[in-house]
């Protein structure tokens, strides 16, 4: 998978891209990061890209003409499965969404700043708008980090055990069941006995049901018109 990054400020992003999973990730060769300068499409000598808006109010907005340079620069060098834009108003990210985008080849994400981007932009070139929730960042490169390490991280291979993100939170819409390890009694707090049983089917069922008592409790919204409710 390749990923490329129109940021304002490719420098906020470089931590999350070098340590831990991400990184391995890209030493795999199971991914490729690239991030790009949206001021080095501006044509004006200050090189800024932003610029009052039509009818007054506080904030700047991101011109079109930069992005779209930008973006036609990318597009003539390879096809896109998704063009993201990060917004607040956006559709927010869920593990379906991180699914799908798992499966792409390529990725173009543009982030955000100031007042937003100039609506033409979303009309003539985004794909998929996405928010992280319901509040406002100063731009968009911390939400996109996110996605791509929800995206990353589900990638056959980026794992060393594939099959412990199937059993994620919110993989079939349940949380996740408490997990536990040594030692097995802790200040009189004892692991329940069935994880030590070593009985696979008990287990399952166990942590089955503890997924379902536990979105009950506290996600209570996931279980809207499923069997569980």
């Amino acid at each position: 998978m390749r990923i490329d990054i129109i940021t304002l400020l490719p420098e906020l992003m470089d931590s999350p891209f070098s340590a831990s999973i991400l990184k391995r990730a890209a030493d795999k060769g199971l991914v490729e990061i690239h991030f790009h300068q949206l001021r080095d499409y501006s044509t004006n000598k200050q090189n800024s890209v932003d610029d009052y808006q039509y009818g007054g109010g506080a904030g700047m907005v991101i011109g079109i003409e930069p992005i779209s340079a930008c973006i036609e620069h990318l597009k003539s060098e390879r096809n896109y499965d998704e063009i993201i834009y990060m917004t607040p108003d956006g559709k927010t990210l869920n593990q379906g969404i991180a699914n799908s985008l798992s499966m792409c080849d390529n990725i173009l994400i543009l982030c955000g700043h100031y007042k937003g981007v100039d609506q033409r932009v979303r009309d003539k070139y985004i794909s998929l708008e996405i928010s992280i929730g319901d509040f406002v960042l100063s731009g968009g490169e911390l939400a996109a980090c996110v996605v791509c390490d929800a995206v990353i991280r589900l990638i056959p291979g980026v794992l060393n055990d594939e099959s412990s993100a199937l059993s994620d939170s919110f993989q079939d819409d349940l949380l996740a069941p408490p997990v536990y390890t040594r030692p097995a009694e802790w200040q009189g707090m004892k692991v329940p006995e069935v994880l030590l049983s070593g009985h696979e089917a008990k287990i399952e069922t166990w942590r089955h049901d503890q997924s379902i008592e536990r979105t009950l409790k506290l996600r209570p919204d996931l279980l809207k018109d499923s069997e569980f409710e």
